[in-house]
């Protein structure tokens, strides 16, 4: 059975010729193709307004981003086969990539499955779904879970944004039982992992290979972990050999993961945490004259819609001057931010123009996007969203 027809306007197919995914609304022939036909979350194949088919997806006639494709054939069948292939195809990368099973598994649009992402946990899957046309299919997706990693659980995390956006619940569900008790390994490091409790999915793998190198250099500095979440930073630097390390987050309950993790990691004695609001202990800090030789600086998206574009470029801004102004001599600055609406060029500027303000000689000695479990498709910029740069500072003469 064929699916209906979902007709673009003229000279309106030239991104999904080009390998991009998704369909916009104002892309949309509502001639041929009016909208208020389709029921949220069904099958379409998509199609330019010379016929050519451009492949199956599943729409949403109430969003934005009115339809996502699922592959470049007509009339796919989205069911338990389709989640296994695009599952075991990403199984295979990243086993290629880790020896232990701690990483992000799917990571939505790059991986093939769209409005998916799931972490893997050891034996526990942290699943987020923020799309109709996948929650509408989430027994598929479970079977084909069940069937190729046999997890003792799998936490679906509603507790999302995206998926009020969508008109779907936001309580989350787990299916199967959940240890007592979850720990990871990562860099060296051990972590307490709590997916119910804690953001997103319980951690962010995308920082692995920033917090590793961050190590390489920590041995002997003082270091200043900003926005710390539960210690993904900190406890590394820590075991490379830092003699102090201080922890800041508004989050009691993180603060209080980061300290478990010290201690999990024999490390209790270098760390303390400080329950602060960021731009608040920075401002404390240069007024009693505390320095740090290394600063991270890895706040949470500041602009998480384009039209929050200045008011987040301003807040990155004064951390990253505030950051500075803190920073020994020769000291390294490592800032990060995860907003997609703040481009690499953003970012560079933001710390060429707050070196500048305070006369400090500021130069870029290595630069970083996501790990590898959280692969760009390079026809869809939005995935690639983070962006790291390690700092040296130095004071003009």
């Amino acid at each position: 059975m064929s699916h209906p027809e979902l007709v673009l306007k003229k000279n309106e197919d030239k991104r999904l010729r080009q390998g991009h995914l998704w369909v916009f609304s104002n892309e949309i022939d509502t001639q041929k193709s009016p909208l208020d036909v389709y029921e949220a979350g069904g099958l379409v194949n998509v199609t330019a307004h010379d016929g050519k088919q451009l492949g199956t997806a599943y729409i949403n006639p109430s969003s934005l981003i009115c339809a996502r494709i699922l592959s470049r054939k007509a009339n796919l069948k989205f069911g338990v086969n389709f989640f296994k292939e695009r599952l075991m195809s990403a199984l295979v990368l990243r086993e290629k990539l880790f020896a232990k099973p701690y990483y992000r598994l799917i990571f939505g649009e790059s991986d093939g499955l769209p409005g998916l992402v799931i972490d893997r946990f050891g034996p526990v899957l942290a699943v987020q779904i923020t799309t109709v046309g996948m929650a509408l299919r989430k027994e598929f997706l479970v079977t084909a879970l069940q069937e190729l990693l046999s997890p003792a659980a799998i936490v679906f995390k509603n507790d999302n944004s995206q998926r009020q956006l969508e008109d779907l619940p936001t309580e989350s569900e787990v299916l199967g039982v959940l240890p007592d008790r979850m720990i990871i390994e990562e860099n060296g490091a051990k972590f307490n992992v709590d997916v119910l409790a804690g953001q997103k999915t319980g951690w962010f793998y995308d920082h692995r290979s920033n917090r590793a190198k961050l190590a390489e250099f920590a041995n002997g500095q003082r270091v200043l972990d900003l926005f710390s979440y539960s210690g993904a930073w900190a406890i590394p630097a820590a075991l490379a050999g830092a003699v102090e390390v201080t922890c800041v987050d508004a989050s009691e309950t993180a603060l209080a993961w980061a300290g478990e993790n010290a201690k999990l990691n024999q490390v209790a004695a270098k760390i303390s945490c400080i329950k602060s609001d960021v731009f608040d202990f920075l401002k404390e800090a240069r007024q009693n004259n505390r320095l740090y030789d290394i600063i991270v600086l890895d706040p949470p998206a500041l602009i998480k819609r384009k039209k929050d574009f200045k008011q987040g470029y301003e807040a990155y801004r004064r951390l990253n001057q505030l950051a500075l102004q803190v920073l020994a001599k020769n000291g390294i600055l490592v800032s990060a931010s995860c907003s997609y609406h703040l481009s690499v060029e953003n970012l560079s500027e933001i710390l060429r123009s707050s070196g500048r303000h305070i006369d400090r000689h500021l130069t870029f000695f290595s630069y970083a996007g996501q790990g590898s479990d959280h692969p760009i498709d390079p026809a869809i910029p939005e995935t690639a969203y983070l962006k790291t740069f390690f700092c040296n500072v130095a004071q003009r003469l």
